[in-house]
């Protein structure tokens, strides 16, 4: 009889010592030297089974750097086998055969009989009254030819405690396989682990399949624990997993992100004379893909050239879709055209990727030669692909590319504009400043059925806001609200900007009543900033609690436009305040930097009135140090960027106009658009000219 759960075998693989500090990543590629010893080796003492964790760890402690992720290694060093005491393989390198049923001459008879059986009633009575048909005698052969043949699990897990309540012939650990096997594709977990269990308990050997099955069958229920909890008792018992099991054990650990054990397994495998397939390559590529690991998927690119294993469309697209998380265009770019030169033709799903990346890094050039390319080689467009496409011109400012896939969807059977499409499009008008065709669009949206979304209310909000017009504005917004959208950060903080350049008290109190609907805490801000009696410590507090309740990403953009709010009324003291409070409460990383012959201000991530009110503030900071006498370099820049987006209006131009309304000794660079430098002989002369506080003089 074949050993049981119970049976455990040491399949601990402990490491030489002197190689303790070695690291470990491809196996296959190290030399082995052996070393003939001259005593006989000891048997070494007793103890308990450890887990396949615990096995692996001291593996990993040596495969991996102290990284937080993993690195693969180019060039491992040599290792010392002992021959005496070989290392076992880790895996069975072939799939385990099934055992074959004896040849039944009634086999066509059985087959009309099993599909009998799978087309009755989904009810017990109605199938055993099928049952009491069957033209042949249930025995061995019959009975599993039957059960291999039914389709649905509910059949195949009925027939099978029949067969169980018949007691005709012991049951085999085939009949559990073909029966685990139906009940995985309805993945129905539960079932399969009783039948696991029920074999434990019947001294029915679980072999390779059976193991298979089951750790396969927790994997497709996203059971991932399960799935670990099951290859270790596999471990236990001596049998080693085949390759399907194997691959589908990495993608498990994967998913749990434990990336040690993934190397630590991929490491046995191939030292166990495994040559990984492109699913497995993928499994490592997704891995460290969703890492942002750009070095680990660079080598796992390298090892599947140095392996001879030629990536499919499968491997190319998880590895655009690694590459687009680790925010690497040029290497996702050089790897399209490696599949296009390997003659395989790209899907949806690759081109989805790829445009998302152009999109993401602003690559226009690249975007539309993609789009060309699709559209004189007709390769196939699906709706996310179309939408995505969309997305990636409204983050170029691609018009007439974005009109005319928004005429190809609407032309099309299967990909009619969704509320997304119509997104895209008014984000595209929007940052352009067409208002009229943005209207457009949300008046078309109205009459086909597609409801707007937050993100299209805020594109036209905004739209309409830098227009001016802000009746239509308040319209947009109650017919949202109407809708079900309900107003989030991003949103509120477009209505705040606006509020920010209303140059009317009537426009601003129109605006801020939209804003008292979806966030009255920031209208009570924004009236205690302006408030005659104002006072730092309160503005300071509702301040604190507004920013901790509000999305990271916006945080700095409601502090940005209540500077500008601020700036707008003429109150600059108070936005010198606000300047101070988002610095204190970590809004503004990096905004001075300084080394020993250049200090410098970055407000690119600023608004105009904020940026503004920064170089104000940093102004006065150096008259203070020319007045104390202290060193300072030989260089000052301030860094505006210069915006990437076709329709940005750019912070450089206002900075611009303002350190001309300052007469301040900066002057544009030369060598970096979007900088502006002053030496230390201009500045500090003009400092010393200038009032106390630049901030009340402006």
């Amino acid at each position: 009889m074949a050993p049981t759960l119970s049976t455990a075998l040491d399949v601990h693989f402990p490491i030489p010592q002197s190689d303790a500090k070695t690291p470990i990543f491809f196996t296959r590629r190290k030399s082995t030297i052996y070393c003939n010893s001259s005593k006989p080796p000891q048997n070494p003492p007793a103890r308990k089974t450890p887990s396949l964790s615990e096995q692996l760890q001291p593996l990993s402690s040596t495969t991996l750097p102290n990284k937080d992720q993993a690195r693969l290694l180019s060039k491992p060093k040599s290792t010392w086998v002992n021959p005496t005491k070989p290392k076992r393989s880790v895996l069975s390198l072939q799939r385990q055969t099934r055992s074959p049923y004896a040849y039944n001459p009634k086999v066509r008879e059985l087959k009309l009989f099993a599909k009998k059986l799978s087309d009755c009633e989904d009810s017990e009575d109605a199938f055993l009254g099928v049952l009491e048909e069957i033209p042949l005698e249930p025995t061995r052969e019959n009975a599993l030819l039957v059960l291999n043949s039914l389709k649905p699990w509910q059949k195949t897990h009925l027939f099978f405690d029949w067969i169980k309540t018949k007691n005709l012939f012991p049951m085999e650990t085939i009949f559990y396989n073909v029966t685990m096997k139906s009940l995985r594709f309805g993945r129905q977990f539960e079932l399969i682990e009783e039948l696991a269990n029920e074999m434990v308990s019947n001294d029915i050997p679980l072999d390779n399949i059976t193991y298979s099955t089951i750790i396969t069958c927790a994997k497709r229920c996203n059971l991932f624990d399960k799935a670990v909890e099951w290859f270790e008792r596999m471990y236990k018992t001596g049998l080693m997993p085949d390759e399907v099991t194997y691959s589908a054990i990495l993608d498990v650990y994967a998913k749990l992100g434990k990336v040690e054990e993934v190397v630590s397994l991929y490491e046995r495998g191939v030292a166990s004379g495994w040559k990984p397939d492109p699913i497995a390559f993928s499994v490592l590529a997704k891995m460290y893909g969703e890492a942002g690991d750009y070095d680990g998927i660079r080598y796992v690119l390298e090892e599947m050239k140095s392996l001879g294993v030629r990536p499919n469309l499968v491997v190319y697209n998880t590895l655009l879709e690694a590459m687009g998380k680790a925010g690497k265009p040029g290497l996702a770019r050089s790897l399209f055209q490696e599949l296009l030169g390997s003659g395989l033709t790209p899907n949806e799903k690759t081109l989805t990727s790829l445009a998302k990346i152009y999109g993401k890094a602003r690559w226009a050039k690249d975007a539309l030669e993609l789009w060309e390319e699709m559209k004189s080689k007709n390769w196939p467009m699906d709706f996310i692909l179309y939408n995505t496409l969309l997305t990636m011109c409204a983050d170029i400012g691609l018009v007439e590319e974005a009109e005319q896939l928004f005429m190809d969807m609407k032309q099309s059977r299967h990909c009619r504009p969704d509320s997304w499409s119509y997104t895209a499009m008014l984000k595209i008008y929007g940052s352009g400043g067409n208002v009229g065709k943005a209207m457009e669009f949300f008046e078309e949206m109205s009459e086909v059925g597609v409801e707007l979304n937050v993100m299209g209310a805020t594109c036209l909000i905004q739209c309409l806001g830098k227009a001016g017009r802000i009746d239509e504005l308040v319209r947009v917004f109650s017919v949202s609200v109407k809708q079900g959208i309900k107003p989030d950060d991003r949103l509120c903080g477009c209505l705040l900007s606006i509020v920010s350049r209303c140059e009317s008290r009537e426009d601003m109190d129109k605006v801020l009543a939209c804003l008292q609907q979806a966030n009255p805490r920031l209208v009570a801000l924004v009236k205690s900033i302006a408030d005659e009696e104002y006072c730092l410590d309160t503005v300071k507090e509702e301040f604190k609690g507004i920013i901790s309740d509000t999305k990271d990403d916006a945080r700095r953009p409601f502090c940005n436009c209540l500077i500008d709010i601020c700036r707008s009324k003429n109150l600059h003291d108070r936005a010198h305040d606000l300047l101070y409070l988002g610095t204190l409460y970590g809004l503004y990383p990096g905004l001075h930097n300084k080394t020993a012959n250049e200090w410098s201000l970055d407000v690119r991530s600023l608004s105009v009135g904020a940026a503004q009110t920064a170089l104000e503030e940093w102004m006065v900071t150096l008259a203070k140090i020319v007045k104390r006498e202290e060193a300072l370099p030989e260089l000052f820049s301030a860094q505006t960027g210069t915006g990437t987006h076709k329709f940005s209006q750019g912070l450089s131009n206002s900075f611009a106009s303002h350190l001309k309304k300052l007469a301040a000794p900066f002057r544009q660079s030369e060598e970096k658009a979007g900088c502006f430098v002053a030496t230390r002989e201009d500045l500090v002369p003009w400092l010393k000219s200038r009032s106390p506080s630049p901030a009340v003089s402006v």
